[in-house]
């Protein structure tokens, strides 16, 4: 396992700024790197990320980035009809994607959205779990195989960004269930049914993909969410704080004096 870093800020303000200035800057020094074509990052949606996409329309930097080689992916999503608000993209639409896009600065091309949910609510209520299971895997093998041929057999990304929740869970994977225990390095990505948050439909990046990444980044805020920093700190890899399970070339976290008032 990598080695964390923690970088403490004042509040979750300025870790939103400081979080968007990091971003923005990561991108330009990669793509500066000698025969570097593009960039891939993993963004993350909840009140924090959607903080940072705020600060990253807000700063001046955002026009200096070639936003033409940056792709954009999600760490996890809700598995919900595309037009919900529930839909992490959506919200990102909102804040950041639909300006961006407007400016003619990032290709829709490059905005690689999980699946969303196609079936009507009669069809949703009336499947079985296991009919459940079969479409949540169909979804996530969707959205593998458009990583490994966008990245390559063995896909990595750039940058991992991912919040965290009261409960410690990143991305969608939650204390005690399964997926976060999933270490086989060909899959990529995992359906869950039963999120305890709803909705309860959700995907995913696996630990494996996630450890994979040249950076990952796990920022959040708040004395609520202290207690859950505490426990991931506490002990790697517990499944009782997936967040624990963060890793990647790069491991910082990312969190402000609130979230940091029980380490």
């Amino acid at each position: 396992m990598t080695t964390r870093k923690t970088i403490i800020y004042r509040d979750p303000v300025v870790l939103a700024q400081a979080v968007a200035a990091r971003t923005l800057l990561t991108i330009g020094d990669l793509l500066a790197e000698p025969g570097r074509t593009r960039v891939d990052i993993a963004v993350t949606g909840g009140t924090d990320g959607n903080r940072v996409f705020h600060e990253l329309l807000a700063s001046p930097l955002t026009e200096a980035v070639d936003w033409s080689r940056v792709h954009l992916w999600w760490g996890d999503e809700r598995f919900v009809a595309a037009y919900s608000d529930d839909r992490n993209v959506k919200q990102a639409r909102g804040e950041f994607l639909d300006e961006m896009t407007a400016r003619g600065l990032l290709p829709e091309a490059n905005i690689h959205a999980m699946p969303a949910d196609t079936r009507s609510a009669e069809e949703i209520a009336a499947a079985s779990p296991e009919e459940t299971d079969a479409v949540l895997a169909a979804a996530a093998a969707e959205y593998q195989a458009e990583l490994i041929a966008e990245l390559g057999a063995e896909p990595a990304l750039d940058i991992a960004m991912f919040g965290m929740g009261p409960d410690a869970h990143f991305a969608s994977l939650f204390p005690g269930l399964p997926q976060v225990l999933i270490d086989d390095p060909h899959v990529l990505v995992a359906g869950v049914r039963d999120s305890p948050k709803p909705p309860p439909l959700r995907l995913t990046l696996t630990v494996p993909m996630i450890a994979r990444s040249r950076h990952t980044w796990v920022f959040t805020s708040e004395e609520r969410k202290a207690p859950a920093v505490a426990a991931a700190f506490a002990q790697p890899r517990n499944p009782q704080a997936p967040s624990s399970f963060a890793d990647g070339q790069e491991l910082l976290w990312l969190i402000d004096k609130g979230a940091a008032s029980k380490l």
